[in-house]
């Protein structure tokens, strides 16, 4: 009864931090869902109501009140990295903000693209709409890592930290260079390739795809099973082989598991390294983008 009150205990306390941990796609209901939404739908209102001649572009009136709105929700939307540094629970908390960067910056693309009028070409304008475009399209693609990849890495984890995989890594080292001393020079080679070229991490592509074509562990180990497989046809079984193998096999696991939680954490950064500089250059394009219509249009 005890085990069961203490078990209950533990639930209802998780609740309130269940709550406080909802999507802040659905902050609040969606609130910024709606409020971008709206906006959007307003200035298409206003596109479609005006008639600029000879042709919309985003130096008629409305053009100029597009831009001046879709420049105020870039700048805006780029403060969430200090935002991020304040730590609050009240009206403008983190959550709340960042459901804001998501559905205005979504609704940015609608704004923008009316702004330009649809006229659009290899300038410094086109530039401009360009990066805003990558820097919206890598911030969706931030939300969608974010919503799979966490569970992938926990279920991954099963309970140990890199530290832990990379210190079992190592202790698995240990052993197949104390197991590999009896050993002849031929096959002691063969425990080399697992302890001298077995990378965890590896490049980028290796890191994203999971493929290690030149594991020295996988190598080994399968070079030391044709050993120990031919040495059982032949009735001449070595223990010292079979222990080899043994842990070469679990370093293989070892290898995949901590290979998978790093492919796993370097896609859920990957975004970031596009996100960030492409954030800072579209700040750049947009300044170049309104000095150049104040002092030449």
């Amino acid at each position: 009864m005890a085990t069961r009150a203490r078990s209950t205990g533990k639930a209802v306390a998780a609740a309130p931090r269940d709550i406080a941990h909802s999507g802040f796609l659905a902050h609040r209901g969606g609130r910024w869902r709606k409020v971008a939404l709206g906006l959007s739908a307003l200035a298409i209102a206003v596109y479609a109501l005006t008639d600029p001649q000879p042709r919309p572009n985003g130096g008629t009136a409305t053009g100029y009140l597009l831009g001046s709105v879709g420049a105020a929700l870039i700048l805006w939307l780029s403060l969430i990295g200090l935002r991020k540094r304040i730590i609050t629970t009240r009206a403008y908390s983190l959550k709340g903000w960042t459901s804001a960067h998501v559905y205005l910056g979504l609704s940015l693309i609608v704004v923008a693209t009316l702004h330009s009028g649809f006229q659009l070409g290899f300038n410094v304008h086109g530039l401009a709409y360009l990066l805003m475009m990558i820097v919206v399209l890598s911030g969706l693609y931030g939300i969608a890592v974010y919503a799979t990849l966490p569970a992938q890495l926990s279920a991954n984890r099963n309970e140990a930290t890199q530290p832990q995989m990379l210190e079992a890594l190592r202790a698995l080292d240990r052993q197949l260079d104390t197991a590999a001393q009896p050993l002849d020079k031929a096959e002691a080679e063969l425990v080399r390739l697992s302890l001298e070229r077995c990378d965890v991490g590896g490049g980028l592509w290796s890191r994203l795809t999971g493929r290690y074509p030149r594991c020295g562990n996988a190598r080994a180990r399968a070079a030391v099973q044709a050993i120990v497989d031919d040495r059982l046809r032949r009735g001449t079984p070595d223990a010292r082989l079979t222990q080899i193998l043994f842990l070469l096999e679990r370093k293989d696991a070892a290898l995949a598991q901590a290979r998978r939680h790093i492919g796993l954490k370097t896609r859920l950064e990957l975004w970031l390294y596009v996100h960030v500089p492409a954030t800072f250059a579209l700040l750049a394009a947009l300044l170049a983008h309104v000095l150049s219509v104040f002092l030449y249009w």
